[in-house]
């Protein structure tokens, strides 16, 4: 399955919208089929402070967000996707502001997807002409408008806006993300790599279930101002594909959730297996890209840093000001050794990792 920010990201093609000075322009007819073209001045829209009553500072992979908006709805969605996140990094909060606002003949219907551009430090997403937000990733400021219908649904409101918006100022500002899962085996950190399909989630699920420590499962963050090798995840909930149900029949009847890149996923919380260990952090001592396409033969090589560059670099969010530190703290991960795995039986893939955590090749 892709990251997150991979396919929030990858949506910038599919939208002519254009930022003018202080006036967006929308075309969201022929982006999402909907209302015909329309300017909207931003200066209208920006938000004053007193309007937004409501503030709460919560803390997505340990990193400070202060949240201000005018409607509880909004602290409550919040809630669900970091509430249970603890601080961990000292440094000064992130912003989200969300205006809640009522528009006279609003359509009752849920906005469709949000579509993306990026226009130079400042990035837009736009579901219609009232549900949309803007980050600033010099800042790492954020506003969003939303309608109270978005607003209810909070799934919704979580996924395409608060998440969005966060994890797009953590990605640029805070840390470098990687497509990958993560895990810790036998005190080794470990980043399981790959693109969509090579099987990161099923392996670190079941890897979980043999006793090692699940940290993420395809969205892994490498924070840029630190030298050792850190690696942080969001080890409360994994996400699998409808068809992993064959391999893991806990699975089975788990309510299927659409997610934005339109492949649908089942979602469960690792509370729910306590027999499960989790850690939110680990140092990576190895990199291995998961290949299991062409395994005519099960092994695992070692790999040329050099030769995978580009494979992290291609998923980077960034700005001039902050690509140089954004790939420093590429470099350092790739001090790690570097490994492919070709695989087809996810035994052998497990014992493979264990051998090398324990051994180191």
């Amino acid at each position: 399955m892709e990251s997150e920010c991979a396919n929030r990201y990858k949506r910038s093609e599919t939208t002519r919208s254009k930022l003018m000075i202080d006036l967006l322009l929308l075309n969201p007819c022929e982006a999402t089929g909907h209302a015909p073209p329309s300017g909207l001045q931003l200066g209208s829209y920006l938000h004053s402070r007193r309007k937004l009553k409501y503030e709460a500072i919560y803390f997505p992979l340990g990193y400070p967000i202060k949240v201000a908006c005018n409607s509880t709805r909004v602290l409550e969605a919040a809630d669900e996707s970091w509430g249970c996140f603890d601080a961990a990094f000292d440094c000064e909060p992130l912003e989200i502001l969300v205006e809640v606002r009522s528009v006279a003949g609003m359509d009752e219907a849920l906005p469709p997807a949000p579509v993306h551009r990026q226009n130079g430090s400042l990035l837009l997403d736009i579901a219609d002409s009232d549900n949309f937000y803007i980050v600033d990733l010099k800042s790492g400021r954020s506003m969003a408008r939303v309608t109270p219908v978005a607003a209810a649904f909070s799934r919704y409101l979580r996924y395409f806006f608060l998440e969005g918006m966060a994890m797009s100022m953590i990605a640029t500002l805070r840390a470098v993300a990687i497509h990958a899962a993560c895990v810790r085996v036998g005190g080794k950190g470990v980043l399981l790599c790959g693109d969509s399909g090579a099987g990161k989630s099923t392996l670190a699920y079941a890897g979980s279930r043999a006793g090692w420590a699940y940290v993420s499962d395809d969205a892994t963050y490498v924070p840029i101002d630190r030298q050792d090798r850190l690696a942080v995840g969001n080890c409360t909930q994994i996400r699998f594909r409808p068809t992993a149900a064959k391999l893991f029949p806990e699975l089975a009847g788990r309510v299927i959730t659409p997610r934005a890149a339109g492949k649908p996923s089942v979602e469960i919380r690792t509370a729910e297996w306590p027999e499960i260990t989790t850690a939110n952090a680990t140092r990576v001592d190895h990199v291995v890209f998961l290949n299991r396409q062409s395994a005519d033969s099960q092994q695992l090589l070692r790999l040329n840093p050099a030769s995978v560059q580009p494979w992290f670099k291609q998923h980077l969010i960034s700005t001039p000001e902050i690509r140089p530190a954004q790939e420093a703290a590429l470099a350092r991960l790739l001090d790690a050794r570097v490994f492919e795995l070709r695989y087809h039986d996810l035994d052998w893939a497990i014992d493979c990792i264990q051998e090398l955590a324990q051994k180191g090749n």
